[in-house]
């Protein structure tokens, strides 16, 4: 009887352990989506932890928060994106996805939050590349049948030439600078 009741137990522990397994590899992810990389870590209440995506294409950051309440934040304008600064943000409890659009410009900041509702933050993100959207690697712009160019990426802004202009000026003031300063030494 004794015997029974165990082996009744291990296989009801193992049928837990197998249903828990089998979730975790399935979480809905299309057969399309190529499983790039897995990242790991814990997070303090209100810390930022970073990462950096290199990688073109659409990009799908699958992110669970195993244990407090880990939230993403990312960007293609900075590489430490936070609640201030971000383009896409995922602020669930639990599981968190964003999709990342192939024509960000690379690399794309990650920002991984750990909020301060719990003391510790353990989380589990999964960079999953999509096939299906295809890119044209020589794809910079094209011409329409009616001759028009239709540029790949937006024209730059009034804010962003402003900038390229002052990163322009310091870099020419401080070679003249060089120049004085060697010349005076």
């Amino acid at each position: 009887m004794m015997l029974s009741c165990s082996a009744l137990v291990v296989v009801l522990l193992l049928s837990h352990a197998r249903g828990f397994l089998t979730s975790l590899e399935d979480d809905g992810v299309p057969d399309d989506w190529v499983l790039l990389h897995v990242v790991q870590g814990h997070i303090g209440a209100g810390n930022y932890s970073y990462l950096r995506l290199n990688h073109d294409g659409r990009i799908i950051l699958h992110m669970r928060s195993l244990k407090g309440d880990a939230d993403l934040y990312v960007s293609d304008k900075t590489l430490r994106p936070s609640f201030d600064t971000y383009k896409l943000q995922s602020t669930t409890c639990g599981q968190d996805v964003v999709v990342v659009p192939g024509d960000f410009a690379r690399p794309v900041g990650i920002g991984i939050y750990g909020h301060p509702s719990h003391q510790e933050s353990e989380f589990e993100m999964r960079v999953f590349y999509d096939q299906t959207v295809f890119q044209d690697p020589f794809d910079r712009g094209s011409y329409s049948s009616d001759g028009e160019f239709k540029p790949g990426k937006p024209p730059a802004s009034a804010d962003e030439d402003f900038q390229e202009e002052e990163s322009i000026f310091w870099t020419i003031l401080i070679g003249l600078l060089k120049i004085i300063l060697e010349i005076l030494f």
